[in-house]
């Protein structure tokens, strides 16, 4: 059974915080047309790899890496000045993410991604997974032209994370205590692992400390999970507040998010609706049903408020500046994300 965390909704700083994505906007200037750059290839499989690089996004990722880069800088020399590298690290980040959407848009059947319609829908199963794999490769290239064989290291983590964690998501547990442990651990290797080492990542192409890579890496670690854990909330709210029916997405997936495993502590009738993949008729609505009359989206927000308390305890390790009080302020941006 796991502990309930009795965490404050706010988090707030002692410093005059900036907007964080208005502080990282100059570092990501044109950072999606300089990844269509490196995406040089024939006509068809450019406008496929192209495709979700339209500048739409919200760059969260690299936004983070910018940052991390900027907070470990001004704590290493002082002068916080962006390193090449480092910017070629942001743009890594979010052409492996990106690469990583068209194949979980291939394993899932998805019909639309970021409001039009996905890869595979467009081009075909083939050809999608065709783009994913040279996006990919693409961003193996680049990795291998910034020269450090450690920073090559921890970045290749994150592409057998992801593959781990698409594995792991394919199965459950019996156990409810091993199986909020697989979920959490599914979280970290499918979202989390990449946003950590690509902070940590930035942090070794300046600083020698393994004490300075392990703050950059746990930021990122515990800034991701909660991430994931909030996505996991929205499946069940915000659908159900802007259109007054649920999506429940994850459900007809067959996943068993945060908010179930909670809610099964409260109903055990969930237990084989998890084991099942919520396979049978009816078994999505009635999941629906015990989460909304459990406390478990409550539960899950409290365990993603604990790791955004963890994110803030770890980053604030770092000397003063301004990105650093920017990555403290991102948590609680996190937190109050309703899309």
């Amino acid at each position: 059974m796991w502990i309930l965390y009795n965490f404050c909704c706010s988090i707030r700083s002692d410093a005059k915080l900036k907007d964080p994505f208005s502080l990282a906007q100059k570092d990501l200037q044109n950072v999606y047309e300089d990844i269509k750059k490196l995406l040089v290839s024939k006509a068809e499989l450019k406008a496929l790899c192209d495709y979700y690089f339209d500048g739409k996004g919200k760059a969260f990722r690299p936004m983070i890496v910018i940052l991390m880069a900027r907070a470990c800088n001004v704590h290493s020399n002082k002068e916080g000045v962006l390193l090449p590298a480092q910017r070629s690290i942001a743009m890594i980040s979010e052409m492996i993410h990106t690469a990583s959407l068209v194949h979980d848009d291939v394993i899932d059947d998805s019909d639309t991604r970021r409001g039009k319609n996905t890869i595979n829908k467009v081009w075909g199963e083939r050809k999608a997974i065709l783009a994913g794999d040279f996006i990919l490769s693409a961003a193996s290239m680049a990795l291998a032209r910034i020269g450090s064989n450690t920073v090559v290291s921890v970045l290749s983590q994150v592409i057998e994370d992801l593959v781990r964690g698409e594995f792991m998501q394919l199965g459950s547990k019996e156990n409810e205590n091993e199986r909020f442990k697989h979920y959490l651990e599914k979280t970290f290797k499918k979202t989390a692992s990449l946003i950590a080492n690509s902070c940590k990542a930035v942090s070794i192409l300046v600083n020698s400390d393994p004490e300075v890579h392990e703050i950059a890496y746990q930021y990122g670690r515990n800034v991701g999970i909660a991430f994931q854990l909030v996505d996991d909330i929205l499946d069940f709210t915000s659908s159900a507040n802007l259109l007054g029916k649920p999506s429940a997405a994850d459900l007809k997936l067959g996943l068993a998010t945060g908010p179930v495993l909670f809610a099964c502590q409260q109903f055990p009738e969930l237990h084989a609706m998890i084991m099942r993949c919520f396979s049978s008729d009816g078994d999505v609505d009635q999941a629906w049903q015990y989460v909304l009359k459990s406390d478990g989206v409550e539960q899950t927000n409290y365990l993603a408020q604990h790791y955004c308390q963890e994110a803030i305890r770890q980053i604030s390790r770092l000397q003063p500046s301004t990105e650093r009080d920017a990555l403290i302020q991102l948590t609680e941006l996190v937190l109050r994300r309703d899309k």
